[in-house]
C-alpha cells in the first residue's frame, strides 16, 4: 500500500492515511500492518461486536505516545457507521457500533487500536439505553448476554498461574451449566467469557460473576482475591467480576492491545492453558489461528434487536423484577462479600460477634454500580468517569454504633455490595455545618453487624462495649474513591453528609446542611415492617419472650399523621382504598399522631381467620367480619419509638386500647400463653395459623428479618407468582382448571407445579378476568414444561402473587397437593 490511499469495502470508500507510520516501535509495526489485521479479522470479530456499544483508545501516535480515550463520535464521522445514544449524568453520548469489516476498518485508519464494549447489548431500536441503571428500571431495558470474568496477575504471579485460576473457574462454570471460553487478553492476564443462554439483567451477571469470584478466593485464599485493593493482589491472582457491571467494559475479544509488543486478545482452547509456558499472542500469530475458525463461536448469539424474540426477553423474563424493583425483602439471594481482613483480625471462638456467614442473608435489591477506580484502566473503563453511581433498588441501611474500646469513639457504617463500609468516627459525625471530623476508614463488616451490641472481650480485636447509637437508611448521591455525599435518614442523625478522603485511611466527615428535622423522622415517612425469621419457638421461655398469633391475612402499616390517614401493605403498595372500612379508625384516634403495625383479616363464621375469604371478600356471600389486628407500635405524638424495647412499645400500645373500643374493625389481641410450648398448643386448638416469638428486649427494625422475631406456622403455604394456566374439563370446561406456578430466580420463573384445587366459582371468574390481559405467547419459566402441559397451556406475564397451601415438596422441586387460597394483592414477585 502506499502511504495514503483509498480503500473499496462493502460498498463504502474510506481514505486511508499515513500507513506507513510505526505505531508500535519495538517491533516496527506499522499502521497499515494493523489496517490489514482489522480487516482481515472481521469475519470472526463481528460476532462479539454487533449489538455492543464501542469506546475507543488511540494511538495516532504510536504506543510510546499518550493515547485518546473517546467515547463520543467526532463530527464529520460517515453516515454509514452505526451509532447509538446513551444520556450520561445531564448530556448524550453517540457511541460507535460496529456491523461490517468496513467499520473496523474507519476505526483502524483512527488508530483506534483498542476496542472496549460491555458485556449487554443495546434494546431494541427507538429505545434510549441507559447504563447507570443496571436492571428493569433503565430508561432502556439492556440485558447482558453473556459475563467475563477479568484475571489479573498480581507482582510475582506468572500467566500460568493465572491460567490455572482459570481452570478452576472453568470447572465452576461448567458445574453451574454455563460454558466458558478463555481469551488471553493481550495485556497481563486472562479474560474468562460465559454465554447466558437468556439475557440477564447487568446486575445479575455482576451477582454471579462475584459469587464466582468470591468462592475461587474463598477456597484458595493464598493465591486468588477477589477485593478491588491492590494491596491484596501482590503474589495472587485478582478475579475482577466488576466489569459485568452497567457502567463497565472490557477490551472485546480480537482486539489489539496499545502495549509495547502488538498483542491482541485471543481466544485461547482450554488444553493450551492446562500446559506449560502460555504467553500473549502477537497479533499475527492471532490471524493464523483465526484461520481455523472462531474459537469463541457459541459465545454470542447472533445480534437481532428488532426481532419479538428480542422484545419478549426483555418482558418476559424481567416481568417480575420490573414490577418488584423497590421492593424491600431480605430472601432475595446470597450476598458476595470478601470479609476476610474483617475476620483475620478476630477469633469466632472468642468473639461474640457477627461473622456474616450463613445466616447472614441480602436484605434488599443489589446495589447500584459506581465508578470503580481501582480496577485496571487497561481492562476496563466506565462509560460515565464524570458519574454517579445508579439508582439503587432498594434503601441500604446505616448504623452508628457508640464503641467503649480503649477510647470511645463512633463507628459510622453504610450498607454497600453486601458490606458495611466502616469508618471510626473519634467525636461522632458532625451536628453542624462549621465542623469537620476525622472519620478513619476501617475493614468492611458483615451486614449482620449492624445488629450487634454486647460486649467484646478483653484481649480480642476492639475489646469494649458496643451498642447502637443511631440506624436508619441512606440516599446515596455520590461515591466515588476519594468523596461519598449521602443522605442519612435515622432517629437522632439525618441529613447530608460528605465524606471527603485526606489521606491513605483518613477521611474528613462534613454536615452539608442544616435543614430542620420534620416533625415526623423521614424514616418513618414510608415505614416497613419488622420481619420474623422461621424458626421453632416450642422451647423458648416466657421470661425473655413473648408470644403473639400468627394470622392469617395481609401485613399493613397504618399511618395516621396530623389527619393523613394511610395503609400500606409490607411492599410499601398503598392499600387505603381497598379497606375503607377500616378509615374510622383515624376517627377513633382522633388527634394521636402514629404509626402501627399490624394484619388486616376476615374472620369467618367459625371466629378463624380465613385468608381465603380475605382474598375473594368482593366475590363471595359467605359472611365474614373485616377486623385489623394491631400488634405494634413505631411512633407516638412526635417520639420514634423504633429504640425502644418490645416490652415498653407493648405498653404504649394496650394504652391505646381504650381509642378502639367502640370499634367494630380495629382490635388489639392479647398475647398467648407462655412458654413457647403452651403458645404452640393453644395456636393449635384455636385454629390459628401459628405463632410468633418476640424477645421482650428487641427493638423494631424496620425492613428487616431479625431471629429477635421468630415464627412457627401450625401448616405449609407458600407464596408463588402465577405464569400460565390450562382450561378445564368436565363441569369446568371453558373456564381455568389449574394454574400453573413458579418462584422468582434472578433470570426467570422457576416452576413449581399446578394448583387445581381450591377455587370457588367466583375466584376463577375473577382469575380468567384478572388474566386475559397478560397473556402472552411464550412460557416465562425457566425450564421446558412437559409436552402434555405446555401445549394446553396459556401462558400469562408473572404479575400475579398467589398464596397456596400444601403437604410437602416432590423429590422434582414440585408442590405436592397445592390448593389455592387466593390472591396476595399486598405483595409483588419481587417479595418472594
Amino acid at each position: 500500500m502506499a502511504p495514503s490511499q483509498s480503500l473499496e469495502i462493502d460498498g463504502h470508500t474510506i481514505a486511508l492515511t499515513n500507513l506507513g507510520k510505526v505505531l508500535y516501535p519495538a517491533t516496527g509495526t506499522r499502521k497499515v500492518e494493523v489496517v490489514d489485521y482489522y480487516t482481515r479479522i472481521a469475519d470472526v470479530m463481528l460476532p462479539h461486536l454487533r449489538g455492543r456499544l464501542i469506546t475507543r483508545k488511540r494511538w495516532p501516535n504510536g504506543v510510546e505516545s499518550t493515547p485518546f480515550f473517546e467515547k463520543d463520535l467526532p463530527s464529520g464521522v460517515p453516515d454509514w457507521i452505526p451509532r447509538y445514544d446513551v444520556a450520561h449524568s445531564g448530556r448524550t453520548i453517540t457511541y460507535a457500533m460496529a456491523d461490517s469489516p468496513a467499520v473496523l476498518v474507519w476505526l483502524a485508519q483512527m488508530a483506534a487500536l483498542e476496542l472496549h464494549t460491555p458485556q449487554w447489548i443495546v434494546p431494541p431500536p427507538g429505545v434510549q439505553a441507559d447504563p447507570q441503571v443496571s436492571g428493569p428500571k433503565g430508561l432502556g431495558e439492556i440485558r447482558a448476554n453473556r459475563l467475563v470474568l477479568d484475571l489479573d496477575p498480581g507482582p510475582d504471579v506468572s500467566l500460568d498461574e493465572c491460567a490455572q485460576v482459570a481452570l478452576m473457574m472453568h470447572e465452576m462454570l461448567d458445574g453451574a451449566g454455563l460454558a466458558s471460553y478463555p481469551v488471553t487478553s493481550g495485556g497481563k492476564g486472562i479474560h474468562v467469557y460465559a454465554r447466558f443462554d437468556r439475557p440477564v439483567a447487568p446486575d445479575s451477571a455482576r451477582t454471579v460473576a462475584r459469587e464466582i469470584a468470591s468462592t475461587l478466593a474463598a477456597a484458595h485464599p493464598k493465591t486468588i482475591t477477589a477485593t478491588m485493593s491492590k494491596s491484596e493482589r501482590a503474589g495472587r491472582v485478582f478475579i475482577d467480576w466488576s466489569q459485568n457491571s452497567a457502567s463497565k467494559t472490557t477490551l472485546a475479544p480480537y482486539s489489539m492491545r496499545g502495549r509495547e509488543q502488538p498483542w491482541a486478545a485471543a481466544p485461547r482452547r482450554w488444553d493450551e492453558l492446562a500446559g506449560p509456558g502460555l504467553t500473549q499472542l502477537h497479533f499475527g500469530e492471532v490471524l493464523e489461528r483465526a484461520d481455523d475458525g472462531d474459537l469463541l463461536d457459541g459465545l454470542d448469539s447472533p445480534y437481532t434487536p428488532d426481532t419479538d424474540d428480542a422484545t419478549t426477553t426483555t418482558s418476559d423474563s424481567a416481568a417480575s423484577a420490573d414490577d418488584s424493583a423497590n421492593a424491600i425483602e431480605d430472601t432475595g439471594p446470597r450476598p458476595v462479600v470478601d470479609l476476610s481482613t474483617y475476620r483475620a483480625k478476630r477469633d469466632a471462638s472468642k468473639t461474640p460477634e457477627p461473622f456474616g456467614d450463613d445466616e447472614h442473608r441480602r436484605r434488599r435489591a443489589q446495589s447500584s454500580d459506581s465508578e470503580d477506580d481501582d480496577a485496571d484502566p487497561d481492562d476496563t473503563d466506565d462509560y460515565d468517569t464524570a458519574g454517579t453511581s445508579g439508582a439503587a433498588s432498594a434503601e441500604p441501611i446505616f448504623v452508628i454504633q457508640e464503641h467503649h474500646a480503649r477510647r470511645l469513639h463512633y463507628d459510622f457504617r453504610l450498607e454497600r455490595d453486601g458490606v458495611l463500609v466502616s469508618w471510626a468516627v473519634p467525636k461522632n459525625l458532625p451536628t453542624d455545618p462549621g465542623q469537620n471530623r476525622l472519620a478513619v476508614h476501617t475493614e468492611d463488616h458483615p451486614l449482620d453487624y449492624a445488629d450487634f451490641s454486647g460486649d467484646i472481650p478483653g484481649g480480642e480485636y476492639g475489646a469494649g462495649h458496643v451498642e447502637i447509637w443511631d440506624h436508619g437508611t441512606y440516599d446515596t448521591e455520590k461515591w466515588r474513591e476519594s468523596e461519598i455525599i449521602v443522605r442519612l435518614h435515622g432517629e437522632r442523625i439525618q441529613g447530608r453528609y460528605a465524606l471527603i478522603k485526606t489521606g491513605e485511611k483518613n477521611w474528613l466527615a462534613h454536615l452539608m446542611s442544616d435543614e430542620p428535622r420534620p416533625i415526623l423522622p423521614d424514616s418513618l415517612t414510608h415505614p416497613r415492617p419488622m420481619l420474623a425469621t422461621d424458626e421453632p419457638v416450642d422451647r423458648l421461655d416466657g421470661r425473655d419472650w413473648a408470644f403473639e398469633g400468627k394470622w392469617d391475612g395481609y401485613r399493613i402499616l397504618l399511618r395516621s399523621i396530623d389527619g393523613d390517614f394511610r395503609l400500606t401493605s409490607r411492599s410499601g403498595i398503598d392499600m387505603t382504598a381497598d379497606f375503607p372500612e377500616l378509615r374510622s379508625a383515624a376517627d377513633e384516634l382522633g388527634l394521636i399522631d402514629v404509626v402501627l403495625d399490624g394484619e388486616v383479616v376476615a374472620v369467618d363464621s367459625s371466629g378463624h381467620t380465613n385468608f381465603t375469604l380475605l382474598a375473594s371478600r368482593n366475590n363471595t356471600a359467605e359472611a365474614y367480619s373485616l377486623k385489623l389486628y394491631l400488634f405494634d407500635i413505631l411512633y407516638l405524638n412526635g417520639t420514634s419509638l423504633l429504640r425502644k424495647p418490645w416490652s415498653e412499645r407493648r405498653q404504649l400500645l394496650e394504652a391505646l386500647a381504650p381509642a378502639f373500643k367502640e370499634s367494630a374493625y380495629v382490635e388489639i389481641p392479647p398475647l398467648l400463653p407462655a412458654p413457647g410450648s403452651a403458645a404452640v398448643s393453644h395456636s393449635r386448638d384455636h385454629g390459628l395459623e401459628g405463632v410468633v416469638a418476640k424477645r421482650k428486649t428487641s427493638t423494631y427494625q424496620q425492613g428487616r428479618r431479625s431471629s429477635q422475631w421468630r415464627k412457627q406456622k401450625n401448616w405449609s403455604d407458600i407464596e408463588v407468582v402465577v405464569g400460565g394456566y390450562r382450561l378445564g374439563r368436565g363441569n369446568r370446561e371453558g373456564v381455568i382448571g389449574s394454574l400453573l406456578v413458579g418462584l422468582p430466580e434472578e433470570t426467570g420463573l422457576r416452576y413449581v407445579g399446578r394448583v387445581g384445587t381450591g377455587f370457588t366459582e367466583a375466584s376463577l371468574k375473577s382469575l380468567a378476568e384478572e388474566l386475559k390481559p397478560l397473556e402472552i405467547s411464550r412460557s416465562p419459566f425457566l425450564e421446558k414444561l412437559d409436552r402434555p402441559v405446555a401445549s394446553t397451556a396459556t401462558w400469562v406475564l408473572p404479575k400475579i402473587v398467589g398464596e397456596v397451601r400444601f403437604m410437602d415438596w416432590t423429590s422434582t422441586g414440585h408442590l405436592r397437593h397445592p390448593s389455592w387460597r387466593g390472591i396476595r394483592r399486598d405483595k409483588l414477585p419481587g417479595d418472594l
